[in-house]
């Protein structure tokens, strides 16, 4: 017991370093080169931009946290257990306790998604000043930066989880301050996702297309509402993604932990996952120090090196842990399938949106023939990408159950962890994340700002790694949040079972099926909610930009600087109008069916959302990605190059592709997470009552 404390402790210190390593590494990036008077304007266009709309989102958030707080601790003041016992019903310090629980996962996720935004938003013009110099040190600059986001997110993650347990030792506590987390993701994520895409696609339509200017051209009045929407939706919207699965996975296994064990081994095997959490703080810390540029210039080959170094000490120090500690083997090997499970899954999305392979090349190629050519090929490759991806995740899922199962400890405790395993490098995985949108930043930076053209190649080379790097993290979360949901199913299951309710989950039954149909359309509703705010919000925006320069002919001139801030604005007002049905669907649609249809009814529907919501994920971010680089490719000069008939089909590819890969795409991993969360978090009171 004195050892499984002492673990408590050794990864709230994790924690902490990790945190003060990333405002070290913060400090840092605020003392490099800014660039010049120029640059540093446009960068000041950018961060006002970015700060406005997250200021707007965390109090509209901060408004939802409060209603939930309220109605958290309203509802877990009763004690479901000994109704109609005879004893005491109302117990307003547990209420209190979770709804407290709640809101320290909200902050702890807004928290570390305003730092990495903080620190994209003055590396990116620094990274774009560097660029001057090397590849080498524009590339050190912008990964930093984003290793920032990465190690805030998990130190922030790990400090909440071991303090809210060191002082309660209870995971269902933990499981409010994970519910907090996710639903503030979700809506980050959504409306991050809704604000950058609705910007680029109106940036791109009437500035590529219909005007023929290049992409970050400054007479384009989207373009700063473009650059603002990298930072929001993939820094800031990715990281609070990340933070929700790494803490969702953690507390699903250490809820299984507690219900599957018993006596001394049930304190051991409920804090293993913050063991886990602690190793993959110190690998990812070391990781970090190993990526680096090498002489052939290619950053794409550093950010891998860095992933597969990371995981290789994970491996190392895991192994060490589990012989040395004393516990199961089988422990071991549930994290290794699960953590190679997600490098795997990761360089399957690599193979699918990078150029150096057949599917963008191939989608490239056929884009002289026109649009449709364009689209009907990519999203072919988007669907046949789903299947190894979900082979990986029955792989991983099988083989951390039956391994675990024949070492002696419960098979669904094994696919916890494989979660857990997967998601336990998340600060290197992360850092690569946030690196993508910083040098894409850097990129618009450097031809607003006027700099040399040797610049802007370089930046995007810089800019190509990133747009691969974003492809593996969004392959890689949406895998772990396969299995972190998997692992929130079981823990469901067994909440309500120790309410003496047994979950028995029959397709025979009618409820069941309804259950299983109504989860099942919830992720494509979502996904058509969302992009259907995209294309709205881009139509009013697109209106605005060929107004400008219908009455403004100065700006096409060049004598007349556009109106940046209106297109921000608009992005800002669209997006956050665009989250209240996306939020009902996530947090109210679940406890609606458990409490109107019953337990087995929900738990089909969860069955159903995790069925379609991976595949849609995996489509969509993969085939999103593809159209991207396909068109990147071809600006490259390939098939005719830039303002080609084969680069204006890509363009359309690409403008399709926005809002599958940065919208609808990433945000359903974080959907099927918080429906999962809700339903474990009301499970006693579904239980308790419910028509059906």
């Amino acid at each position: 017991m004195v050892g499984s404390e002492l673990w408590i402790f050794v990864a709230i210190f994790a924690g902490i370093v990790s945190v003060g390593v990333a405002i070290w590494l913060y400090l840092w990036v605020n003392r490099q080169d800014a660039g010049s008077e120029r640059a540093q304007e446009v960068a000041s266009w950018i961060r006002e931009g970015a700060k406005t709309y997250l200021r707007r989102l965390y109090l509209a958030l901060t408004l939802v946290s409060v209603v939930l707080g309220i109605i958290i601790a309203i509802v877990f003041s009763f004690d479901i257990e000994h109704l109609g016992m005879g004893a005491a019903v109302i117990n307003p310090s547990r209420g209190i306790t979770m709804a407290l629980a709640f809101v320290a996962g909200g902050i702890c996720s807004a928290l570390a998604g305003y730092m990495g935004m903080s620190v994209a938003v003055a590396a990116n013009v620094r990274s774009a000043a560097a660029a001057n110099e090397s590849i080498n040190r524009a590339f050190r600059v912008a990964f930093y930066a984003g290793s920032v986001m990465g190690l805030a997110m998990v130190g922030l993650a790990i400090i909440g989880m071991g303090t809210i347990y060191l002082f309660t030792g209870d995971p269902e506590i933990i499981l409010g301050f994970s519910f907090g987390a996710s639903a503030l993701a979700l809506l980050a994520k959504a409306g991050g996702g809704i604000y950058t895409k609705t910007a680029d696609i109106a940036a791109d339509l009437v500035g590529k297309v219909e005007i023929g200017i290049p992409e970050d051209d400054p007479r384009n009045p989207a373009v700063v509402a473009d650059l603002v929407g990298d930072n929001v939706g993939d820094v800031a919207g990715m990281g609070a993604d990340i933070f929700d699965s790494y803490v969702a996975s953690t507390v699903a296994a250490m809820l299984l932990g507690a219900s599957l064990f018993a006596g001394n081994l049930q304190t051991r095997y409920v804090l293993f996952p913050l063991v886990l959490c602690t190793l993959g703080i110190v690998a990812s810390l070391i990781g970090i120090r190993f990526v680096r540029v090498g002489k052939d210039g290619k950053p794409g080959r550093a950010l891998n090196n860095g992933t597969i170094i990371t995981c290789a000490i994970f491996a190392v120090l895991a192994a060490a842990v589990v012989l040395l500690g004393g516990y199961n083997l089988g422990v071991l090997w549930a994290t290794l399938a699960g953590l190679v499970t997600g490098v795997v899954i990761g360089f399957i999305s690599d193979y699918y949106t990078s150029s150096d392979f057949r599917p963008v090349l191939e989608t490239a190629r056929v884009s002289g023939s026109g649009a449709a050519i364009n689209i009907i090929t990519g999203y072919s490759f988007g669907l046949v990408s789903v299947i190894p991806s979900i082979i990986g995740i029955v792989v991983a899922m099988l083989l951390s159950y039956y391994l675990a199962e024949s070492s002696g400890i419960s098979g669904v405790y094994g696919v916890g962890i494989s979660a857990v395993g997967m998601l336990s490098i998340s600060g290197m995985i992360v850092s690569s994340d946030a690196y993508g949108p910083i040098v894409d930043n850097a990129r618009g930076i450097a031809e607003m700002a006027g700099m040399s053209q040797e610049v802007i190649d370089t930046t995007d080379v810089l800019d190509a790694a990133g747009n691969t790097a974003k492809a593996i993290t969004k392959g890689f979360a949406i895998s772990a949040a396969a299995l972190t949901v998997l692992a929130l199913f079981a823990a469901y299951a067994e909440v309500v079972g120790a309410r003496g309710v047994e979950l028995v989950i029959s397709l025979r039954e009618p409820v069941v099926i309804a259950g299983v149909l109504l989860g099942a359309v919830t992720p494509p509703l979502f996904s058509a909610l969302t992009m259907l705010s995209v294309t709205h919000n881009a139509f009013d925006m697109i209106e605005e930009i060929r107004r400008q320069f219908r009455e403004r002919p100065g700006i096409l001139a060049g004598t007349e600087r556009p109106d940046y801030a209106t297109c921000v604005d608009l992005a800002a007002q669209g997006a956050l109008s665009s989250l209240v049905i996306p939020a009902f669907l996530a947090i109210v649609l679940p406890v609606l069916v458990g409490i109107i249809l019953g337990p087995e009814a929900l738990g089909g529907f969860l069955g159903g959302s995790i069925f379609t919501g991976v595949i849609f994920a995996l489509l969509m971010s993969n085939a999103g990605g593809l159209w991207d680089n396909a068109k990147k490719f071809i600006e490259s000069g390939e098939f005719g190059g830039l303002r080609s008939d084969a680069h204006k089909a890509s363009v359309v590819g690409d403008t399709v592709g926005d809002p599958f890969k940065d919208t609808a795409g990433p945000s359903l991993n974080t959907l099927i997470t918080v429906m999962s969360l809700v339903s474990s978090l009301f499970a006693p009171i579904i239980a308790a009552f419910h028509l059906f």
